[in-house]
C-alpha cells in the first residue's frame, strides 16, 4: 500500500499546524489549566474556523483537535460521558475541512496521558486502552494518518506507536523532553527516536515544550541518528539553555505576575518569538533534512504561514503577506508623501 504521507515528505516539506489549545483559549473557547477540547461540542464553528485559518496559512494536515480529549482527562472534569461525542465531533470537523481542500490529509490524534507510570502495569494498560478507543474512533471517522504527540515518557510513546501502527495508517510520533533533557523514564531523547523508527514510525521528532533555541540541538541529533522522516514543531517562545521549556520561563519585567506563580500557561505573551525567528528555525530545520514542519502551543496562523514561506511554499494566506513598501511611514511607494515618510525616523 502506498504511504501517502511519506511520499509527500519524500517530495518536499509538509506543513502541520498544532497549537489549538492556546489559540482557542486566547479566543475564549477553552479553559486554561483544564485544557480540554470541549469546543468540539460546544462551539464547533470556532474550531472549524481555526482549522480553516491554519489551512489557508499552509497546513497540509488537518489534525483533529482531540488533544487531552482522552478518558482520564474527561474524568478529571467530570464529563466522561462526553468522551466519544467529543472525539467524533472533532474528527468529523477535521475531515470536513480536509476534504474541502484537495490534497489535504486528516490526522487522528493521541497524546501524553499524564497518568503513565513506568512502575505500574495497571496504569500502562489503562493508557493503552485510552489510546485504542481514540484511535478506533479516528479510523471510523476516516483519518488518513495517526499523530501521537507530546510524549515525555519513552515507553508511552512506543505504546502509542504500537496502537497507531495496528491500524495500517501512517504514523507520526513526536516527543517533548522536559528541562532534565531526557525522557522521564531515563531513556535519552535520541535513543527514544531510534526505538520509534525501529518500531515502524513513519515520522519521529519533537513538538511542544521547547522553543527554537532549545529544540534545535535535540532535533539535530535526532536527524543524524535516524533514517526515517523527522518532524519539528516548536513553541513560539524564547526558551533558553537556562530556561529550556515554557514551563520554566520567567518574566522579571512583569508588573503584575500571574496569580498561580508561573508564566506558563497564561502569562507567556511577552516571551514570544517573533514570526521571523520562527521562519529562521523552519529554514534551519529544513536545511538539516527535516521535512515535517509546524508550530505547536502558542501558534497562530501567521506562524504557520511563516513556516511555509520559509521553505519556499506559497499559501492561500500569502495573498496577505507583508508589503512594507506601502506602509505610510516605512514604505518606498512613490505615492507616499516625503514629509510623512520622514516621520518614520522619529515616530
Amino acid at each position: 500500500m502506498t504511504n501517502e504521507l511519506t511520499s509527500r515528505l519524500d517530495a518536499g516539506p509538509v506543513i502541520v499546524a498544532e497549537g489549538f489549545l492556546f489559540e482557542l483559549e486566547r479566543r475564549g473557547y477553552l479553559t486554561a489549566g483544564e485544557f480540554v477540547p470541549e469546543v468540539a461540542l460546544e462551539h464547533p464553528e470556532a474550531l472549524r474556523t481555526l482549522h480553516v485559518d491554519f489551512q489557508r496559512a499552509g497546513s497540509d494536515i488537518v489534525e483533529a483537535f482531540t488533544y487531552n480529549g482522552h478518558r482520564e482527562k474527561m474524568r478529571v472534569i467530570g464529563k466522561e460521558d462526553l468522551l466519544e461525542p467529543l472525539n467524533r465531533s472533532a474528527l468529523q470537523i477535521a475531515r470536513q475541512v480536509a476534504d474541502a481542500k484537495p490534497g489535504n490529509l486528516m490526522a487522528g490524534n493521541i497524546s501524553n496521558s499524564n497518568i503513565w507510570d513506568p512502575e505500574n502495569p495497571a496504569a500502562q494498560a489503562e493508557v493503552r486502552s485510552m489510546f485504542e478507543e481514540m484511535v478506533g474512533w479516528a479510523v471510523e471517522e476516516g483519518a488518513d494518518l495517526i499523530i501521537g504527540e507530546t510524549f515525555y515518557y519513552a515507553q508511552e510513546a512506543l505504546t502509542a506507536l504500537e496502537v497507531a501502527r495496528a491500524t495500517g495508517l501512517s504514523t507520526v510520533i513526536t516527543l517533548a523532553p522536559m528541562a532534565f533533557e531526557e525522557m522521564a523514564d531515563g531513556v535519552s531523547v535520541v535513543e527514544t527516536a531510534k526505538r520509534l523508527e525501529q518500531a515502524g514510525a513513519d515520522v519521529v521528532g519533537l513538538n511542544c515544550f521547547r522553543g527554537p533555541a532549545t529544540m534545535l540541538p535535540h532535533l539535530t541529533a535526532i536527524r543524524e541518528a535516524v533514517s526515517c522522516h523527522v518532524g519539528a514543531l516548536p513553541i513560539p517562545y524564547r526558551t533558553t539553555q537556562a530556561e529550556p521549556t515554557f514551563f520554566n520561563l520567567s518574566d522579571v519585567a512583569a508588573s503584575v505576575p500571574s496569580p498561580h506563580g508561573r508564566t506558563f500557561p497564561t502569562a507567556l505573551d511577552p516571551l514570544q518569538t517573533n514570526r521571523y525567528e520562527i521562519g529562521a528555525f523552519a529554514r534551519e530545520a529544513y536545511g538539516l533534512g527535516v521535512n515535517y514542519l509546524g508550530v505547536c502551543c502558542g501558534a497562530a496562523p501567521m506562524h504557520i504561514r511563516q513556516v511555509a514561506e520559509a521553505v519556499g511554499l506559497e499559501t492561500e494566506a500569502s495573498r496577505f503577506s507583508e508589503k512594507m513598501e506601502n506602509h505610510f511611514m516605512y514604505g518606498s511607494n512613490e505615492r507616499l508623501p516625503e514629509h510623512i515618510v520622514g516621520l518614520g525616523a522619529r515616530a
